[in-house]
């Protein structure tokens, strides 16, 4: 007889959930991330189902409806949300076998099912090679990048992301009900404050103050809005969470709700996330059809409703003020504060915005408690933060480590160290790092031993932004990451305050400059000048942030930006307008060149290559001019 899933307590339904599964003869789990959906992670989950089947196996794609039914008896092959490894996708888990296999293609199935499924063995070329040891890892503990970190947000990211029903039994919803039924809104804001969980947007404001203060604006109407709009180049963080583990996003936002006396949230994600806006509507339905969202809550007088909006992805609408105007139909754009949204937010009405990651730390400080939480990370930056790992690294992928984690933890280790511009680790190629995004900084080698946290991240020049770390080698010029992050933040500017519009404009301009050789003296004073008055003059956070990548590179590499201005030289060779003059192997040693350089730059023996000095090298191309052989480049 199928039990009417509505009417189940939490208790019930993790029950219900255990049993279904209690009889798999395996479960295969892969991950179907928008990284690895792109890399064919479908045609490989739609492979297994018709080999399996060939085999004469039983196989199924949900269990949800076997609830009420006979437990199901096969094997059982489930989708994930991103597992964080990103590089190394596809990948497929294999349960209760404890086996992890990564790069997996449609054309590798048969093997895998032969092999593993069938005679239970390893196909030993899909393992992970651990680059630190030389050993093929057989599960996730033994890989490097998986064991050093530390998943709070992202530990449920292995589940069905579609069925509530794992999520129940993973202890969902337990924090909800527990803050509905056992606590009033003072005692949930006191928690949290206890708790010190800081909004993980990158400002760092602590949560349980934003909501105290949200319960103490007396009014008809509150709201919650969760801002998924996460507009960082490089940084997908809150986009995985949704993707992977969407209810524990909707528990977060029900628990807000409790807290500050509001019957309505709102999940304002950008439409470029196609994935995320589809598995957060179909948690929608089904944390309704389960009596999660909707009215009288647990038996409660609580009420609380979720609806999902799609923003056109402009960067500003980041910012909490200019995503209400969005919500209400209006242009993104920043308002003065005060009054700050929890007096006068959304409609007028007090409102409570979180993202994605902090709303989906609450659950967790519910159910195991403050102090459990606050055993993690620092003391002034308590619990988890999740990055996205990319550039010049052995390992990118999505990771969470506690606060207070080293740069140098997060890079050679759980990294795997920096690659060079072949992708070879070599283990002395790294140059700098660039965390926050366009709103963050650059980190340098002295700083590879600099605990991570909020304050000492601000302390450095930087900021925990939201989550992105982009590793650079030593062939990377730090004047063209300052342009790069630069143009993103003119473009992305919405024009409503002449610092940001005009300055970001103008700073633009310097860069350019000084990549073609335009550039004096009189440059570098006026860009960081110009930097600080936007800094100073901006409207909102976004603008007052932007100058964060131009004065963090000027601070921590200003002899790279002298030299593109006095030299006329790119260290790195980058900028094709500065380039380093090169002496290639069309040299036929005549020392013609090293005879006519006016300052002795150029050095070699008769009828051997000859090299530039570039710290002698003043550019003035006698060398190419007197070269028989076109073996002088870059002038």
């Amino acid at each position: 007889m199928t039990v009417e899933k509505n009417t189940l307590s939490l208790e019930e339904v993790a029950a219900h959930y255990a049993e279904a599964t209690s009889k798999l003869t395996r479960r295969i789990i892969i991950c179907c991330g928008t990284g690895c959906l792109a890399n064919g992670a479908q045609k490989v989950h739609d492979a297994l189902f018709s080999e399996i089947e060939k085999c004469g196996e039983k196989v199924e794609l949900a269990l949800q409806d076997e609830i009420g039914h006979e437990p199901f008896e096969g094997t059982y092959i489930s989708e994930s949300g991103c597992q964080g490894f990103c590089q190394m996708g596809p990948m497929l888990r294999i349960e209760p076998m404890g086996i992890f296999y990564c790069k997996v293609k449609p054309e590798d199935v048969p093997e895998i099912v032969k092999t593993t499924i069938v005679n239970g063995e390893l196909v030993d070329r899909l393992l992970y090679l651990e680059p630190s040891t030389g050993q093929l890892c057989r599960n996730e503990d033994e890989i490097q990048f998986y064991a050093r970190q530390s998943r709070v947000v992202l530990k449920n990211c292995v589940i069905e992301p579609d069925n509530i029903e794992e999520y129940i039994a993973k202890d969902g919803y337990f924090g909800a009900r527990k803050a509905i039924l056992e606590m009033n809104p003072e005692d949930i804001c006191t928690k949290m404050i206890n708790a010190g969980l800081r909004g993980r947007g990158g400002g760092g404001f602590p949560t349980g103050l934003k909501w105290k203060f949200t319960l103490a604006s007396e009014s008809d109407k509150k709201y919650v809005i969760c801002n998924g709009d996460e507009g960082d180049p490089g940084a997908f963080m809150d986009r995985s969470v949704m993707e992977g583990n969407p209810h524990s996003v909707l528990e977060g936002m029900v628990i807000a709700g409790r807290a500050i006396g509001s019957d309505e949230g709102i999940v304002y994600v950008r439409a470029e996330y196609p994935l995320a806006v589809k598995r957060m509507k179909k948690a929608v339905i089904d944390a309704k059809r389960y009596g999660m969202l909707g009215e009288k809550l647990f038996g409660s007088d609580f009420n609380f409703k979720i609806r999902i909006m799609e923003g056109a992805g402009a960067f500003v609408c980041g910012e909490e003020t200019a995503l209400i105007a969005s919500v209400e139909g209006k242009r993104g754009m920043p308002m003065p504060k005060p009054p700050f949204p929890a007096e006068s937010g959304l409609w007028g009405k007090p409102t409570v915005i979180n993202n994605v990651e902090t709303l989906a730390s609450i659950p967790f400080i519910m159910r195991k408690g403050a102090e459990a939480y606050r055993s993690i990370g620092t003391e002034k930056s308590p619990g988890t933060k999740t990055f996205a790992l990319t550039g010049h690294v052995a390992n990118t992928g999505l990771i969470e480590v506690p606060f207070g984690t080293t740069l140098r933890e997060i890079v050679y280790n759980i990294g795997g160290g920096v690659t060079n511009n072949d992708g070879e680790v070599t283990g002395e190629d790294f140059k700098s790092v660039q965390i926050g995004g366009p709103s963050g900084g650059c980190l340098t080698a002295e700083m590879l031993d600099m605990p991570l946290d909020f304050d000492s991240l601000r302390s450095a020049g930087a900021m925990v932004g939201s989550g992105g770390l982009v590793v650079m080698n030593n062939q990377t010029c730090m004047v063209s990451v300052a342009r790069f992050f630069m143009q993103f933040t003119q473009n992305e500017s919405c024009g409503k305050c002449v610092p940001c519009r005009e300055g970001t404009k103008q700073m633009l301009a310097m860069l350019d400059d000084i990549m073609e050789g335009r550039a004096t003296a009189a440059t570098l004073d006026l860009l960081e000048k110009t930097a600080r008055a936007v800094q100073l003059g901006s409207l909102c956070g976004l603008g007052k942030t932007a100058p964060n990548p131009v004065l963090s590179t000027m601070r921590h590499f200003r002899e790279e930006y002298e030299s593109h201005v006095f030299k006329k030289i790119c260290p790195t060779g980058e900028c094709k307008a500065l380039a380093w003059p090169e002496i290639t192997a069309n040299c036929k040693g005549c020392t013609a060149c090293a005879r006519k350089c006016p300052v002795g730059a150029i050095t070699g023996k008769v009828k051997e290559m000859h090299v530039i000095d570039m710290d002698k090298c003043i550019k003035c191309g006698v060398c190419k001019e007197v070269c028989k052989f076109d073996a002088v480049i870059g002038i």
